[in-house]
C-alpha cells in the first residue's frame, strides 16, 4: 500500500514538473525506507538536484501525513535515505536502463551460480 502511494505520489509531482517517466520500479521495503530507481527524461530548467528536492520532500512530507506506521517509524529521521544517485544514458543506451530497472527486486538466476550434491 506505502508503495502505491510513493508511485502515486512521484507521478504526480513528475506531471506537474513536465517530467516524463521512461521507466520506474518502487521497492516495497528497502531496510525499512521506501526506494525509488527512475528513467526519466525532464527539462533543462530542472536540475537533477531540484528533481530530487522534489521527489524525496514532497513525497516524504506526504507518507508522514498519511501513514502514521511511518510517522512512529521515522520520528525525527528523514524517510528517504540521505543523498541520490543520477546519472545520464550517453554512454548506455536507455534500454540498458531499462532493463536494470525491470530487473529490480528480482531473484537472479540460478543456473550462474549452481549448487551441486557432494559424491
Amino acid at each position: 500500500m506505502i508503495a502505491k502511494r510513493v508511485r502515486e505520489l512521484i507521478r504526480e509531482i513528475c506531471l506537474a514538473n513536465e517530467i516524463q517517466i521512461i521507466k520506474g520500479h518502487v521497492s516495497k521495503d528497502h531496510i525499512h525506507r521506501p526506494a525509488a530507481q527512475l528513467l526519466i527524461s525532464y527539462p533543462p530548467r530542472l536540475s537533477v538536484a531540484k528533481i530530487a528536492q522534489y521527489l524525496k520532500g514532497k513525497t516524504s512530507r506526504k507518507l508522514l501525513q498519511e501513514f502514521t506506521e511511518i510517522k512512529k517509524q521515522f520520528w525525527g529521521q528523514d524517510v528517504w535515505a540521505r543523498g541520490y544517485f543520477a546519472v545520464s544514458t550517453g554512454n548506455v543506451t536507455d534500454k540498458v536502463i531499462e532493463q536494470y530497472i525491470e530487473n529490480q527486486g528480482k531473484e537472479p538466476p540460478d543456473e550462474d551460480f549452481k549448487i551441486h550434491d557432494e559424491p
